[in-house]
């Protein structure tokens, strides 16, 4: 096997990814018709669609992270795969809804080998601003994928129907993983494995919990992530039911946002390794929370948001949250290279525990308007900001003494 070239990479860690993405945002112009088609008397019910492959993330991660650091990367991406083939094919063929969310679950789990792998594989091999250079790349074509995913999803809907998009889901996978067998060699030498114990379990979560830096960027990840899903999961009922979009339109729409946030991303690469990861993620966090709270102001005047409104705000957010995603992360993870598997599924897990409570909080909340969404931003994103800026503080002070 020829080594890998840097950008080929990125590419391929972009794309084991974009599985999770994919599996989301495909789906989402589908979420009214399969609300229908299962007989989901509540609208709002049917955002479990979304959350549970998140939930089903959370538990995977526990597993995946620890396995990958006793195995291998490249074991557990294979297995990742495996999952996700078997829960793809349940949610094709079920005709229960509650086995349909189960389907959806054992995705979650099946995409956390492929989401816990790639982060622990670019720890492997970099490190520092390097990193986050590398991850922002990754990001900036991961961005793809949401990009055209809802474009994809309403195509084959408009041609064959939803179910379609899970044999879609397939495909994507198998591809992903010839190419995985084929191109990418294992960065986890057998002499740099840890066995799979409880005690390493138990050491890699008090690393975690014991260090100042990761327990903040692990909290500002899931506070910001809890934001971001609570959108996606009211994204179909804000776009075609709240302001009477057509499917077509939200395809257009959502795909805008990604290459917003993927062109933010691609800012972040140049921008990193001259302003640093942490200015970024505070300022980047104020921003976000000061526009908010703005936009709160405007929905409380009684002035009536337009949907151009809606879009232009959502814009602004989309276009902060590129500069985001791929920092957050790597500063979490940067002062836990010596147990990277195990540590990132402990981040992973723990940040996607948190966010898909707040998101199923602000999901559950959806009453028409914005204003549940728009307050999640900007509580979260507030929040976020003090703790980072209580971080940086506090590093100062170790600094000094």
């Amino acid at each position: 096997m020829s080594k890998i070239h840097s950008r080929e990479f990125a590419l391929l860690m972009a794309l084991l990814m974009s599985v999770v993405s994919f599996s989301i945002d495909a789906i989402l112009p589908a979420l009214g018709q399969i609300g229908r088609v299962f007989a989901v008397d509540n609208p709002n019910l049917v955002q479990w669609v979304i959350t549970c492959i998140f939930a089903g993330m959370t538990l995977g991660q526990l597993i995946a992270g620890p396995l990958s650091d006793a195995i291998g990367r490249k074991r557990i991406l294979f297995s990742g795969i495996a999952i996700y083939f078997v829960g793809s094919l349940l949610c094709y063929l079920t005709l229960s809804f509650e086995l349909f969310l189960l389907g959806r679950f054992i995705q979650g789990v099946g995409v956390a080998g492929p989401y816990v792998a790639t982060i622990s594989v670019v720890r492997d091999k970099y490190s520092g601003n390097q990193m986050a250079k590398v991850m922002s790349l990754i990001m900036m074509v991961f961005m793809v994928a949401p990009a055209i995913a809802p474009a994809i999803g309403q195509v084959i809907i408009h041609f064959s129907g939803w179910r379609e998009i899970f044999l879609l889901y397939i495909a994507y996978a198998l591809v992903v993983g010839i190419w995985i067998a084929l191109r990418l060699e294992e960065t986890l030498l057998p002499e740099q494995r840890l066995p799979m114990q409880i005690k390493a379990f138990q050491s890699g979560f008090r690393e975690v919990v014991s260090n100042r830096t990761t327990m903040s960027y692990l909290l500002c990840t899931g506070l910001c992530f809890g934001g971001f899903i609570g959108y996606l999961g009211t994204s179909q009922q804000i776009f075609m039911q709240q302001f009477g979009q057509s499917g077509q339109t939200f395809s257009l729409c959502f795909a805008l946002l990604a290459a917003l946030m993927g062109v933010a991303s691609f800012v972040n690469s140049r921008l990193v390794a001259k302003i640093g990861m942490r200015p970024i993620c505070m300022y980047g966090m104020l921003c976000i929370a000061v526009l908010s709270f703005g936009f709160l102001l405007v929905q409380y005047s009684g002035i009536k948001i337009t949907f151009w409104m809606f879009l232009l705000y959502a814009s602004l957010l989309f276009s902060v949250f590129g500069c985001l995603f791929g920092n957050l992360n790597a500063i979490a993870m940067e002062p836990m290279g010596h147990v990277a598997g195990m540590a990132s599924a402990i981040i992973g897990a723990s940040a996607s525990m948190l966010s898909l409570i707040l998101a199923s909080v602000i999901g559950q909340l959806y009453d028409n308007t914005l204003v549940p969404m728009t307050w999640g931003f900007a509580i979260l994103c507030g929040a976020s900001f003090l703790i980072m800026l209580s971080e940086k503080r506090w590093l100062l002070r170790l600094q000094a003494s």
